[in-house]
């Protein structure tokens, strides 16, 4: 039993290296060796999460210092294992949908080696014990994540977003390597289980120091976190690092499921509610916790304004995954870290359905998102589009479906923070708008194009999936199903027809009916908003400040380098020299008799001194 979190988390990496070092050249049975181990993963994984104390071997990789070292350990507590069990679950679902939406793919063979290895990736970061494998599998899902964004990188634009995400992601890195080592300075320790110990001896060890200033500790511990929450801000796509997750739609669409709805984005707010246990009540007491809530609220609003305006089926689900990250995110800084993870767990099961079923129909529609070139998909794709309705019931909290509840939840950890909490309120509404518009584009109305004209429903390989999920994203929330949630809140899947019950049934309303009597049998947009079209020309901005002002910038710097240094210094400076010399010597050659025999004369006393009197 102790080998099966070893075998949970290697299996992906040696299904990965099989295909790439063996069946690049047999795809089918590459993909049947990464669905294999997935499904292998998620049963050892349910084993796992049934178990009371689950505990795997661990062994010492390095020592730092003097008594402390570096273990490569596998934490099994309930977090860890119930972030297992969706991980694997929506990997498993994936995989098997991919089965039949890349079966006619040239590189489905590195495709199925990229999805291996972004599951190995991702296992490691929930099952690590210290941050410094937290590190290490977090980089290497931003690899992962490259690979598979990158995947048809024949187009210019796949590329260039798998630069993107992987660029925009090391910036975020950047500051969470140093919140890790300011968090080792402050608690002694890289291990979780050790931080709230290590904390407690430092605040000890400079007791006279913060008694006089008694701000100190709260700003020290504070800063860290900041740092360390650098990381979930480009991971989990939080402004102002969120621009790389709305480009990585250009990848497949079940990468689209796997990495941005439902497991890497969610990795963000998984470290942040692993380290908030691990600190303790210290976590939300900090100035940081404020700022993160902010972060996290002002992303949930600004992501989904920019929802109402865009036209890609896979954008607007995009931006509706930043905003729903941005609730997770807001819940972790008020110490709503329960209510933050019960969110991530029940979006995970209804937003991979959405993007699943969005790729279905653009697998139906030849590959066409625009959704205004759509129309009437609901009976061409009947089951694709009920489940797309369930996933959409969920995201816009529909009473009684699982997103209501962890809605509710959220909700419930701002009531504390009224600015926030109405913030929030807010975006309840602003979600139903969006997302009722999809659904009145796309699936109700006359097909607008030949290829919604003749879609049909997909194979059963691509609508099994959707239908499981489609099950999920009603009953995941309910008591009993919800116990395999990494973690859950206190009266979890409960309804109580408070006042809060109906400023969110209010909420759903405001979003709702608007959307149906806008959209309702239109062939183009009737609200045309610039601002939120173009994403707040966020984008644009970081464009032409920070991209062609780097761009500029190395192009001045590799041209004064060639032209004054290489050139003028070292090219032309030797010739220069060369040249010098030249004439220097030719004017000793000039003809005159006495001029050599006084040469030939001053060489003979040189020769003579350096070989007598030099020593």
């Amino acid at each position: 039993m102790s080998l099966f979190p070893w075998i949970l988390l290697l299996l992906p990496l040696l299904a990965a290296a099989a295909n790439q070092l063996y069946l690049k050249r047999n795809a089918f049975i590459a993909s049947m060796v990464s669905t294999g181990s997935v499904v292998v993963t998620f049963v050892i994984a349910l084993v796992l999460w049934g178990l009371d104390e689950p505990s795997a071997a661990s062994f010492s990789w390095m020592a730092v210092g003097d008594g402390v070292g570096i273990d490569l350990t596998l934490k099994l507590d309930p977090l860890a294992t119930g972030m297992m069990a969706l991980v694997t679950g929506i990997g498993m679902l994936v995989h098997i949908f991919s089965l039949g939406y890349m079966a006619g793919d040239s590189a489905k063979a590195r495709y199925f080696t990229g999805l291996s290895l972004f599951m190995f990736s991702m296992t490691g970061i929930v099952l690590a014990g210290n941050f410094i494998m937290t590190f290490i599998f977090w980089e290497l899902v931003g690899l992962s994540s490259y690979l598979l964004i990158g995947h048809w990188y024949q187009k210019d634009s796949a590329a260039d977003a798998a630069k993107k995400a992987f660029i925009v992601n090391r910036i975020g890195d950047f500051g969470f390597l140093i919140g890790i080592l300011l968090l080792f300075g402050i608690t002694g320790t890289f291990v979780f289980d050790g931080m709230r110990e290590g904390l407690a001896s430092f605040e000890a060890d400079h007791a006279a120091f913060f008694t006089e200033n008694s701000a100190a500790f709260s700003i020290i511990l504070g800063t860290a976190l900041l740092c360390v929450f650098c990381g979930a801000i480009g991971k989990s796509a939080q402004m102002p690092l969120h621009v790389w997750l709305p480009d990585a739609m250009e990848g497949p669409t079940p990468v689209s499921a796997l990495i941005h709805a439902a497991t890497m984005v969610a990795a963000g707010v998984y470290m942040l509610f692993r380290v908030q246990l691990s600190i303790g009540e210290d976590f939300a007491f900090t100035f940081a916790g404020d700022v993160i809530a902010w972060v996290g609220g002002l992303t949930a609003l600004f992501a989904a304004l920019m929802a109402t305006q865009q036209n890609d089926i896979k954008r607007v689900l995009a931006y509706s995954t930043l905003s729903q990250l941005g609730y997770m995110v807001m819940a972790t800084g008020l110490g709503g870290g329960e209510a933050g993870m019960f969110h991530l767990y029940t979006h995970a099961w209804f937003k991979g359905l959405l993007f699943l079923a969005a790729g279905a129909v653009i697998y139906a529609c030849h590959h066409e998102q625009d959704i205004w070139k759509m129309g009437g998909l609901l009976k061409k794709m009947p089951i694709t589009g009920a489940t797309f309705v369930t996933g959409t019931a969920a995201l816009i909290a529909v009473p009684f479906t699982s997103g209501f509840f962890s809605k509710e939840a959220i909700l419930h950890a701002a009531e504390h923070n009224q600015a926030l909490f109405w913030l929030a309120v807010v975006v309840a509404v602003l979600t139903p708008f969006y997302m009722t518009r999809v659904i009145m584009v796309a699936f109700l109305g006359k097909p607008r194009g030949d290829d919604s004209d003749h879609a049909k429903e997909v194979r059963p390989v691509m609508w099994v999936p959707l239908a499981v999920l489609g099950v999920l994203a009603i009953l995941s929330a309910y008591p009993g199903i919800h116990s395999i949630a990494p973690a859950t809140p206190e009266h979890a899947g409960e309804f109580h027809p408070n006042a809060l019950f109906w400023i969110s049934l209010g909420a759903l309303i405001a979003g709702v009916v608007p959307a149906v009597l806008l959209y309702r049998n239109r062939d183009k947009d009737p609200v045309s908003i610039p601002l939120f079209r173009e994403r707040f020309y966020i984008d644009a901005i970081y464009d032409r400040v920070i991209v062609r002002g780097v761009q500029n910038g190395a192009a001045a710097l590799v041209h004064f380098f060639d032209e004054f240094i290489i050139n003028g210094l070292i090219v032309g400076g030797a010739s220069r020299l060369a040249v010098s010399f030249g004439l220097l010597f030719r004017r000793v050659q000039n003809g005159n008799l006495q001029g050599y025999a006084f040469t030939f004369g001053l060489g003979v006393i040189l020769v003579v001194y350096f070989t007598t009197f030099w020593k």
